[in-house]
């Protein structure tokens, strides 16, 4: 455990984007190619079926690690692994993720979610979500208002995503995505809006947004 945090900060520093090579199943590429759309413009809390999803992530507030697996179309299952640099302090998670409503049109589509997780060891530290997002080929925005209980405070949080995609690339290529990224930093008891910029190519992304007071925001992905 000792090195998955020594191998964040060091993101921190260096970044390391993961290798790329492994596809999906080729129905799920193809129905999303037809739609066209780009194939992981967010990181979805739902994979497609039987599908397994790795992220890691590393910020101000928090460093995170988080596995989750889909059985059905509508949820999936996960675990994951946070140390809160403000307690110094490091707790197991048991998370879910339900998808409420999808609705896909020729060249939109937009998601619903809702979201819970709970610490293994300690039922007072959880959170429950309602995040959606909506995205065209050129535009994304996204929302998720969360209710937070970690065993110290309790509040609410509310993040906005919004971006734009400076080119449309095809099946295959390196997406580029520039963003401006808002959400409340607890640390400063203040709200932060800072640049991001978001690139993702077959099953992999990584998304590295900076702002003077909230440091790197770093978050990777890859779905298996």
């Amino acid at each position: 455990m000792t090195s998955f945090w020594a191998l964040l900060r060091s993101v921190n520093y260096a970044l390391m984007i993961p290798p790329m090579g492994i596809k999906q199943h080729a129905v799920i590429w193809w129905t999303l190619l037809l739609l066209g759309l780009p194939t992981l413009a967010v990181p979805r809390p739902i994979s497609y079926v039987g599908g397994h999803t790795l992220m890691a992530e590393s910020g101000a507030m928090f460093q995170r690690m988080y596995w989750h697996y889909t059985p059905g179309r509508r949820y999936s299952l996960g675990f994951s692994m946070r140390h809160n640099r403000m307690h110094d302090e490091t707790d197991a998670m048991a998370r879910v993720a339900y998808l409420v409503n999808r609705r896909n049109t020729r060249n939109t589509q937009r998601n619903l979610y809702l979201k819970s997780g709970v610490a293994l060891d300690n039922s007072d530290n959880h959170f429950i979500s309602i995040a959606g997002d909506w995205e065209s080929r050129r535009l994304f925005g996204s929302a998720a208002w969360t209710r937070v209980s970690d065993g110290h405070a309790r509040y609410n949080d509310l993040s906005v995503q919004l971006g734009v995609a400076p080119y449309l690339g095809e099946y295959g290529d390196l997406h580029t995505w520039l963003m401006l990224k808002s959400k409340r930093d607890y640390r400063l008891d203040r709200r932060v809006t800072y640049p991001v910029v978001r690139l993702f190519k077959n099953s992999a992304f990584v998304e590295v947004g900076y702002h003077q007071d909230a440091r790197l925001d770093i978050h990777l992905m890859y779905r298996f």
